[in-house]
């Protein structure tokens, strides 16, 4: 029996978001939870029910005290320059996203059931580095997030670390049932800030495996977690790839914030000028290279 799949609803706490996939068809087995991405690459719209005209969304939630940014929506200036279609470059910019942790933490497994919406029981360890593309279109603006997963194996380690540089974020993953993986994650941070720069790079710390841990691990592990990725400065997420449990709210989350930090990094650049405003000379070009001369003759006498 085969379903055919073309949106689905998010509930994240207060906010319900929608989430269409741009294709002709797709068909998906039918399961009790809903497909919210069929195959990839794919392109996502993210707009709210309660939204106005403009279709502005309101950023996805996340737990209070485990972030940095706990604004519920996009900063004005983005809003605003997203209504004007004032957004430069930011639609056809490609914002890489590595993935790093420890060996089976499910680094692989996040990005499948987000990208695949599948889960792969039989464990295969990624050799060097492996990337999906996922296209959004966020407050109207299209934009591309490249998710690079990265070898957690040793051997691997050099060859993935040439991948860090250039990264927007960071998804440092660790198992929520091993202390240990927690532990490994500074390690795995250092490494990556070597090739970037620590002021314009966002962070995320996200437990995996939640379904296997128990409330009373799962309590004690988040404690501490939470500790460390407010050492780091990092948002800190607790997901489940096999049952799905967190992982799209947490991506919108990853593609909100880097789309607005796009924005904002172009606007400032732009300093006084708005960013696709035309400049415009008022004064009769005619006459320019004749005053110019003018005013030559006038400094030589």
């Amino acid at each position: 029996m085969v379903c055919h799949v073309t949106k689905c609803q998010a509930v994240i706490h207060n906010s319900v978001f929608l989430l269409q996939k741009h294709h002709h068809e797709h068909t998906a087995p039918c399961t009790e939870r809903p497909h919210y991405q069929p195959a990839s690459p794919g392109r996502y719209i993210l707009y709210s029910q309660f939204t106005d005209a403009q279709g502005i969304v309101s950023l996805p939630e996340v737990i209070k005290g485990a972030a940095l940014n706990t604004e519920d929506e996009f900063h004005g200036k983005v809003k605003t320059a997203c209504q004007q279609q004032r957004t430069g470059t930011v639609g056809f910019k490609i914002s890489k996203v590595i993935v790093v942790g420890d060996l089976a933490v499910g680094k692989t497994c996040l990005i499948n059931r987000f990208c695949k919406d599948v889960f792969d029981k039989n464990y295969k360890a990624t050799i060097g580095v492996d990337f999906e593309m996922e296209r959004f279109e966020v407050l109207g603006v299209p934009f591309s997030l490249q998710l690079w997963d990265t070898a957690g194996q040793e051997r691997f380690k050099c060859i993935a670390s040439t991948y860090y540089r250039g990264a927007q974020a960071v998804i440092i993953v660790f198992d929520l049932t091993d202390v240990a993986s927690l532990e490994h994650t500074r390690q795995w941070l250092e490494d990556a800030m070597k090739e970037n720069d620590p002021t314009s790079v966002l962070l995320f710390l996200v437990g995996t495996k939640k379904d296997l841990s128990s409330p009373a691990q799962y309590t004690l592990i988040e404690q501490d977690a939470i500790k460390l990725a407010d050492q780091m400065k990092a948002e800190y997420w607790a997901v489940s790839a096999l049952s799905g449990e967190n992982v799209r709210e947490f991506f919108f989350r990853v593609a909100s914030l880097t789309f607005e930090a796009n924005v904002l990094a172009e606007l400032e650049k732009s300093g006084a000028r708005r960013i696709g405003e035309v400049v415009q000379i008022n004064s009769d070009s005619n006459n320019m290279h004749a005053t110019s001369k003018k005013k030559q003759t006038k400094c030589c006498q």
